[in-house]
């Protein structure tokens, strides 16, 4: 179980994803799992955390308390807990939850988590990198994000920010590329994101290779 809240932590904090997905309709236990979270991180001392380790164990220790409505979240949603990709999305989904209801602490954390984040990400980071897999859509969501999946079925969101090597595939219409296979070329940046109010780091496309 401590393995797979400390999934949830990291899914939601870092993954991209949470910037791009469409509205969705909460469930009554998600909603409830929500509000119990955002409830629990408002009594988090903040003064008391500067670093990102600490953030990480202010939000763990909240999920931890309330680990027995993951059971009832993970049926409502109709996943094994057990299954380690699902609830990845899970748990992407509950940080998209917690950035929605605006939950003053949730955001808090995210900062603390991301300031130093960005830092690391983008010595480790900044000459770029390239991800292969199947391009699946375009996401609207303030940005524009491309998503594609790799070898085990995981989406992965990249930022479409400017202009970049093979733009003009994307801009007669994405259906005749569902389903094939493309090279995404990235590298990560810190942006500023509204819905989020804060900088964060993204991964923005500098060129996509049709195959």
């Amino acid at each position: 179980m401590k393995k797979l809240l400390f999934i949830l932590f990291i899914t939601g904090f870092y993954s991209p994803q949470i910037f791009g997905q469409a509205e969705r309709v909460l469930g009554p236990v998600e909603k409830r799992v929500v509000d119990t979270i955002c409830n629990g991180l408002a009594k988090v001392d903040l003064s008391k955390i500067s670093t990102r380790d600490e953030a990480t164990a202010a939000y763990t220790q909240v999920i931890e308390d309330h680990a027995d409505m993951l059971s009832e979240l993970a049926n409502e949603r109709h996943v094994d807990i057990t299954d380690v990709d699902a609830m990845k999305r899970v748990g992407i989904d509950l940080a998209f939850d917690l950035y929605k209801i605006k939950c003053e602490k949730f955001a808090e954390l995210a900062k603390k988590m991301s300031s130093q984040a960005t830092k690391n990400d983008m010595a480790q980071k900044s000459e770029g990198d390239a991800t292969l897999g199947t391009f699946r859509r375009v996401d609207h969501k303030g940005f524009n994000y491309i998503v594609i999946t790799d070898a085990d079925n995981n989406e992965k969101s990249f930022l479409w920010l400017r202009q970049f090597s093979g733009f003009e595939s994307f801009m007669r219409g994405v259906a005749p590329l569902i389903g094939k296979k493309v090279t995404i070329s990235w590298k990560t940046i810190e942006v500023y994101l509204p819905e989020a109010k804060g900088y964060y780091p993204v991964k923005e496309i500098t060129g996509i290779t049709v195959q």
